[in-house]
């Protein structure tokens, strides 16, 4: 599929966009050994990119979902050398996390090597849902049921709605949906309202569903998912 040469360049890790196109206009990057213009456009599986005469080596695009394990973090390094969930991938796989999940929490977790893959999943502005199973100390009243569908509003002054409904009123378990992925986002709202999360597992992300996948165990997106997490409107529900 073609794609415009600055991201591809940035994509490959050779230099950020704004700085490919610098040397695109330099004329230091060339298409099967002809200099390429800005504007123009490339296949990374069928054309040869260079840049100043060495040949631009493209990843392939890697998308995954993964049921993280209590116990590791959503870092790519470590100082503290802690369990890291890259750490699950043999070596010669190089992705890293989609947003984050707690250490203390579990579930699904999406992998990539895809920077605009991981934006669009992650920003607020693609509205792409994320759905938790969270077991609380206490049962939830009526008002605070209604106090986080309406929004509660957390220390950064916003306010924050979401979808809930009760799962097991004997085990305290409730479905969450919220389209925000902020650090520890759903147990700042479930404290706001009054109550805290005594355990806590993503089951889905957008149309993603962890399904029977075992923690620690991995397997690769659908070519359907990956459409519509990347927004193809195109592709039935």
């Amino acid at each position: 599929m073609e794609q415009r040469i600055q991201k591809i360049l940035s994509h490959a890790g050779v230099a950020s966009r704004r700085k490919a196109e610098t040397l695109i206009e330099e004329g230091k990057v060339t298409v099967n050994g002809k200099i390429a213009k800005l504007g123009d456009k490339a296949d990374p599986g069928k054309n040869v990119l260079a840049v100043e005469g060495r040949q631009v080596r493209v990843q392939e695009k890697l998308y995954f979902a993964l049921n993280k394990p209590v116990g590791y973090t959503t870092t790519v390094q470590d100082r503290f050398e802690r369990k890291k969930v890259v750490d699950l991938f043999p070596a010669n796989i190089k992705v890293y996390p989609v947003g984050r999940l707690d250490k203390i929490a579990s579930g699904l977790l999406l992998m990539t090597n895809d920077g605009d893959f991981a934006n669009k999943v992650m920003h607020p502005r693609y509205e792409v849902e994320k759905t938790y199973l969270v077991e609380l100390e206490r049962r939830l009243m009526p008002a605070e049921m209604e106090l986080l569908r309406k929004g509660v509003r957390l220390k950064d002054g916003k306010t924050w709605p979401a979808k809930v409904r009760e799962l097991s009123r004997a085990r305290n378990q409730y479905e969450i949906i919220i389209h925000e992925g902020r650090h520890k986002i759903v147990k700042r709202m479930f404290k706001a309202a009054g109550t805290y999360v005594r355990k806590l597992i993503r089951t889905q992300i957008g149309p993603v569903k962890l399904g029977n996948l075992k923690p620690g165990r991995y397997r690769k997106l659908s070519g359907r998912e990956i459409r519509l997490l990347n927004g193809d409107s195109s592709v039935a529900l």
